[in-house]
């Protein structure tokens, strides 16, 4: 043990929730996603070597490795929690970012594999870990590096959405994302309202399978779709017109797909637009259309969510209330007034459970500030 050991620090990352635009995201969509305050935090002392050494309470398996031994490859892809801040590690010395070894501890909020950007949230907590206080990246290029670690480390075909709004959340404010261009804008919530999360307790399917079939059936649509419509690159650019004219010279299935795609993609602008103007009836209204359409046109939805929903949307001040997600179990998004959220945890716990024989959980939480280093 050094005489004068280094300061202790804390790198903190937030949760994400999904409010509107679940599979969005290869589509090049839009989505309104916001920052929690279901935090990750690794607690370190820096070192001067290149090595990281972790323990998580959530783990009997500690991390170790040497920075510039790393390598993408079999080691990368055992999905073990150490192996996401290795990836970050790697991913932040092929961008040639300066960085330092640490010893640390990882302690989380989040329900590991609920669909609430767990993985994001300890890449982000172990890039600023990482980086230390001599150097600032803005979020977008934060979040670049935490998606290079999954997609090229880790090898997981996954998107960016999760990390940049771990990254660059506002306290009171969801974030509309254009998943196309990156480009971002800051959306006021409503004086009043609060975001609960309530877990069905059906184990979320952790595999990508869904995720990849329907992103298969919407390339296929888009590919028969452009032989009547020349330049179209997405679903994102069919608009209502133009898919009710072409709809005959699609497979049902494939037609179902881009029903959803194109009517999600209108709904985050006009969820974006109730939010900032306090239209809890349009709220309402969207929220379950979404969840009714995600289950019936994008065939992504479980009994469990819908039972609920369901619960949730007969008590008192629970304005709205929608899956989150792949739709394959994990958990429902709720917008709740502030006074009615006891009442929904009760609901949960005596009517859902009783109903399902599933132990819900339920998180009533804040929006906030995306992920930062803090000095306690």
């Amino acid at each position: 043990m050094p005489d004068d050991p280094a300061p202790l620090e804390i790198a903190r990352a937030p949760g994400r929730v999904g409010l509107m635009g679940d599979h969005m995201e290869y589509n090049e969509g839009l989505a309104l996603t916001a920052a929690i305050d279901l935090d990750t935090w690794i607690a370190l002392r820096r070192r001067d070597d290149g090595i990281v050494r972790m323990v998580s309470r959530h783990s009997r398996d500690a991390g170790t490795f040497r920075i510039g031994s790393l390598r993408p490859g079999v080691e990368g892809r055992r999905r073990s929690w150490s192996n996401y801040v290795a990836g970050t590690a790697w991913s932040l010395r092929e961008a040639a970012i300066p960085i330092a070894g640490f010893d640390g501890i990882v302690e989380t909020a989040l329900p590991i594999g609920g669909g609430l950007g767990s993985s994001a949230a300890l890449e982000l907590a172990s890039a600023l870990a990482l980086i230390g206080r001599n150097r600032v990246l803005a979020p977008a290029a934060l979040a670049a590096i935490a998606q290079r670690a999954e997609r090229d480390y880790l090898d997981i075909d996954a998107g960016i959405l999760d990390q940049l709004a771990c990254a660059a959340g506002r306290e009171g404010r969801a974030l509309m994302v254009d998943c196309r261009s990156l480009e971002t804008r800051q959306v006021v919530l409503p004086f009043g309202v609060r975001v609960v999360v309530c877990d069905t307790g059906e184990k979320r399917d952790p595999s990508l399978a869904l995720t990849a079939l329907r992103r298969a059936e919407c390339a296929r649509a888009v590919a028969l779709l452009a032989e009547k419509l020349p330049g179209l690159c997405s679903l994102r650019d069919l608009d209502v017109a133009s898919l009710r004219r072409h709809r005959a010279g699609l497979p049902e299935h494939l037609a179902a797909r881009a029903e959803y795609v194109v009517s999600e993609n209108a709904r985050v602008v006009a969820t974006a637009a109730a939010l900032e103007t306090g239209d809890l009836d349009a709220l309402c209204r969207l929220f379950a259309e979404s969840h009714a359409s995600l289950r019936d046109r994008y065939e992504a939805g479980s009994p469990a969510l819908d039972a609920m929903v369901d619960v949730a949307r007969a008590v008192p001040g629970v304005i709205a209330s929608r899956t989150m997600g792949i739709g394959l179990g994990g958990c429902t998004v709720n917008l709740v007034l502030a006074d009615a959220v006891p009442a929904l945890v009760a609901a949960a716990a005596r009517d859902y459970d009783a109903l399902t024989g599933l132990r819900s959980r339920v998180y009533a939480v804040a929006v906030v500030d995306g992920a930062g280093l803090l000095r306690p």
